[in-house]
């Protein structure tokens, strides 16, 4: 029998990684070598970083870094199994129960990453062929839940209500989820969550929030951007949010009702099938929730320094995008033009990354600027100067 003749994958795949590369769209694994503060080291260069999530400056904090060593004394590195075998320890419950009143949810399930956490939540909620309306600008594993469980996908213009009505309405016969980002990763805007709530409430859909770019950063005591607009439980049934942003650890969680809950544990499939998040990084992280909720100041030093960065772009003349979160990008549209302010910016000491297709759509490139608790006012001049140097004011978009 003659040998069958297939494409070669990994050989498609080289071509596809040629291919982009030459379209200045190849991404790069940067290793870093050493963090202090908002400073890292890489390459053997200290650079002040204005990239990094960790928007409360908690990733280093002592008390998380004892609470975790402690942890680990007494339980170990890691949790041994899954959650539903032998790995869900006191830490686990500990965090979910501190989780779920911070939200004011009945309850809080941990997962080991917000990927998981979305692909889990979407494949045991939706059946085949049942509707999920998202906004265009949600994070790429809302969209990869949603194709996962089998939906009908339909999209939305970002921040769109009446478009998102008219999503729903194209099939109002099936159970439908509206699935939206709080705080949206590249744009850093806020959704319009009590529209959308309104509206699900009229076409009978279920909401849920994904909110990693606001717990922590907004609302009063941190609880995020649903607890910012005054939604409850009732109003978004289903909230997510992770734990390596502004609370500095890792993994995430979900949070509802008992029923969500129990129904997550029987049939979200990254849940009942992965290695729970080791016990210590549980108890780092219930430390960080307190700090998070109690330690307001870290709030209101991080929207000084939004309002001072914002204020300075602003007399710059330079292509701010609307956003009052700690995510601040400047649209320059060529990806190339971003590329090379980014270069540009790390020969000055400063390491803020070049957002390109296809994370944004074609057009869009930018600098997306992250600003932390762990700043200061000199670092943010410092950036501003930057900034004014590379005649920024003059990109076409």
């Amino acid at each position: 029998m003659a040998a069958v003749l297939r494409p070669d994958l990994l050989e498609r795949l080289a071509v596809q990684t040629t291919e982009r590369a030459q379209a200045q769209l190849q991404r790069r694994l940067r290793t870093i070598s050493r963090v202090e503060g908002p400073f890292v080291e890489s390459s053997g260069q200290r650079l002040l970083a204005f990239c990094t999530n960790d928007y409360l400056g908690l990733a280093q904090d002592s008390r998380l870094i004892a609470a975790w060593k402690q942890a680990a004394n007494e339980s170990g590195v890691g949790s041994g199994s899954a959650h539903l075998i032998c790995g869900h320890r006191r830490e686990h419950a500990e965090l979910e129960e501190a989780l779920a009143a911070w939200t004011g949810r009945e309850r809080a399930l941990l997962f080991s990453t917000g990927y998981m956490a979305n692909l889990g939540v979407m494949q045991a909620l939706l059946k085949h062929g049942e509707l999920c309306v998202q906004d265009k600008l949600n994070h790429a594993c809302l969209l990869d839940g949603a194709q996962l469980a089998g939906a009908t996908l339909r999209r939305y213009p970002h921040a769109d209500v009446d478009a998102a009505a008219r999503q729903l309405h194209s099939d109002t016969e099936a159970c439908a989820l509206l699935a939206t980002d709080g705080v949206f990763s590249m744009d850093g805007d806020i959704a319009p969550l009590r529209e959308l709530a309104a509206l699900c409430t009229r076409e009978g859909a279920t909401l849920m929030v994904d909110d990693a770019h606001g717990l922590g950063v907004i609302g009063d005591d941190g609880a995020g951007s649903v607890a910012e607009a005054g939604l409850r439980e009732r109003d978004v049934p289903v909230l997510m949010a992770t734990l390596g942003k502004a609370l500095g650890c890792s993994g995430a969680f979900v949070a509802g009702s008992a029923a969500l809950i129990d129904g997550l544990i029987q049939f979200a499939r990254t849940y009942i099938y992965t290695t729970a998040m080791p016990p210590a990084l549980a108890a780092a992280t219930r430390c960080a929730v307190t700090l998070a909720r109690t330690e307001s100041w870290r709030r209101e030093k991080l929207n000084s320094l939004i309002h001072r960065f914002r204020r300075g772009a602003e007399q710059l003349g330079l292509p701010l995008m609307p956003s009052r979160t700690a995510i601040q990008p400047l649209l320059l549209g060529d990806a190339q033009r971003a590329l090379e302010a980014s270069w540009a910016l790390e020969a000055k000491g400063l390491l803020v990354v070049a957002i390109r297709l296809p994370t944004v759509p074609q057009g869009q490139a930018r600098l997306r600027i992250t600003l932390t608790a762990a700043h200061e006012e000199t670092h943010v001049d410092q950036l501003l100067e930057a900034l004014a140097s590379l005649r920024l004011a003059d990109a076409s978009v």
